[in-house]
């Protein structure tokens, strides 16, 4: 048995030892009960007809938030949670609509596409409200939305898609560090960042960021009730203030957080102040007790360092300098 094996077994046992001596069993069973369901649960409970806050902070990337004790991780968006947040809102009946919190540079393109997916399906009014910047996938998943409010100096559209790779080849070079690669076909390690891409790679890829540029294009034409011709004209990837944004009609109205929800109350048909209804993940002790004692991977980390734990991916992202 590893030591960090024996460790975690030792804390377990002198928590277990603990709690029964205090006749807390129920509780505990109660706890772990809700977070091995994953249930979200209200930050509050709403005393009248509400409007759901779901926020999407930091980079969009795929999957769920790992546990912590210390309450969610700032700096990421995560599809999945985000999604489920959606979900509960659309099924909360307490909830009359939902204020999306957006401040973001964007992210992964298949994470932007399962909160967009998600955001098309709402059947209850969603009011976005841009922080400082919903920029590429910030505005992608935005798009659907049934009313936008931007600050009047919100970093917002960046419409186009991304990817960028690489190339150490010259400084390993210097190093007298060589990779050789066994690979089964010609473009099977397309990307990799021991050479220069050929000229036929680049232009693999280039046909990927177009496919998914279009259907960019496509979402932002449908969601905004603009024609294709009409989006490509300002989908050069720049950014472009509020302000811009309101004259090019890609947001509605200018105003914060306190706007979108009293805009969102009167969409669900809310008379007076309305409640807001926040949800939270629920913590997972013994997930996040096994995350603790379990060694970090060194290679792990530094592939994590260099993104590319999952090889090249595409991003709706504002990559600024």
């Amino acid at each position: 048995m590893t030591a960090g094996k024996k460790i975690l077994w030792l804390l377990i046992g002198m928590i277990l030892t603990v709690v029964l001596a205090c006749g807390a069993c129920l509780p505990l069973a109660l706890l772990a009960g809700s977070a091995m369901q994953g249930t979200q649960v209200a930050s509050q409970l709403p005393k009248g007809p509400g409007v759901a806050v779901v926020r999407v902070e930091g980079m969009i990337v795929s999957g769920d938030p790992p546990s912590s004790p210390f309450g969610s991780q700032t700096g990421t968006a995560y599809s999945g949670q985000v999604v489920r947040h959606l979900k509960q809102a659309e099924e909360d009946s307490n909830v009359k609509a939902v204020v999306l919190r957006v401040d973001s540079p964007g992210g992964g393109v298949v994470a932007s596409s399962e909160i967009h997916a998600q955001m098309a399906a709402m059947s209850k009014p969603v009011v976005v409200s841009m922080g400082s910047m919903a920029a590429s996938g910030g505005y992608y998943i935005s798009a659907p939305a049934t009313y936008i409010f931007a600050n009047p100096d919100t970093l917002t559209g960046s419409i186009g898609v991304i990817a960028q790779f690489l190339d150490l080849s010259k400084l390993l070079a210097d190093y007298g560090i060589a990779a050789t690669t066994i690979k089964s076909g010609t473009f099977k390690d397309e990307g990799s960042m021991f050479r220069p891409m050929t000229e036929a790679e680049k232009a693999i890829w280039q046909a990927i960021i177009d496919e998914a540029y279009e259907g960019f294009v496509t979402v932002v034409a449908e969601g905004r009730d603009l024609t294709v011709d009409e989006v490509k004209d300002l989908a050069d990837g720049r950014v472009y203030t509020g302000r811009q944004a309101l004259e090019l009609k890609l947001v509605d109205g200018l105003g914060n957080m306190r706007e979108a929800i009293l805009k969102a109350g009167e969409l669900g048909g809310i008379e007076g102040e309305p409640e807001i209804i926040e949800y939270r993940e629920p913590f997972d002790f013994f997930s996040s007790l096994f995350q603790m004692v379990t060694p970090a991977d060194p290679l792990a980390n530094l592939l994590r360092l260099l993104d590319r734990s999952h090889g090249p991916v595409l991003q709706y992202l504002y990559a600024a300098p």
